[in-house]
């Protein structure tokens, strides 16, 4: 029973797809029958409506000219900060500051050292 039942479940949704299949058949006839008075039948839309916008040399020119002349504005600012801006003098580092340095780091590898020595005489 239950084999049969499965069986004619199966058939009957094998029936409703195929007349869903016929049914799309017929929507698609349909669409292709509209489509066969447009201008290329493939394709017939909204993208296809529109005129594709296109630009005069003269509009192009207006527009490369306009960005030119930011571009130079935007030069001539840089250029102008740049010409302000003071240059400040290289630091140097004086000779007692260098000692200092020096002296620091001496005191640090000789508690580093000192700390070392502790720790192997701790092991051994």
């Amino acid at each position: 029973m239950t084999h049969q039942l499965t069986t004619d479940i199966l058939n009957a949704a094998l029936a409703g797809l195929t007349s869903k299949r016929q049914q799309i058949y017929q929507q698609i006839g349909e669409v292709r029958r509209l489509l066969a008075g447009s201008r290329n039948g493939a394709s017939a839309g909204p993208a296809s409506a529109r005129r594709k916008r296109r630009i005069s040399a003269a509009g192009r020119r207006a527009i490369a000219a306009a960005q030119k002349r930011r571009w130079a504005e935007k030069k001539a600012a840089a250029v102008l900060t740049a010409a302000t801006e003071k240059k400040r003098p290289k630091r140097k580092l004086s000779r007692a500051g260098r000692a200092a340095i020096v002296a620091a780091l001496k005191k640090r590898w000789a508690a580093q050292r000192a700390e070392g020595s502790k720790s192997r005489k701790a092991t051994a």
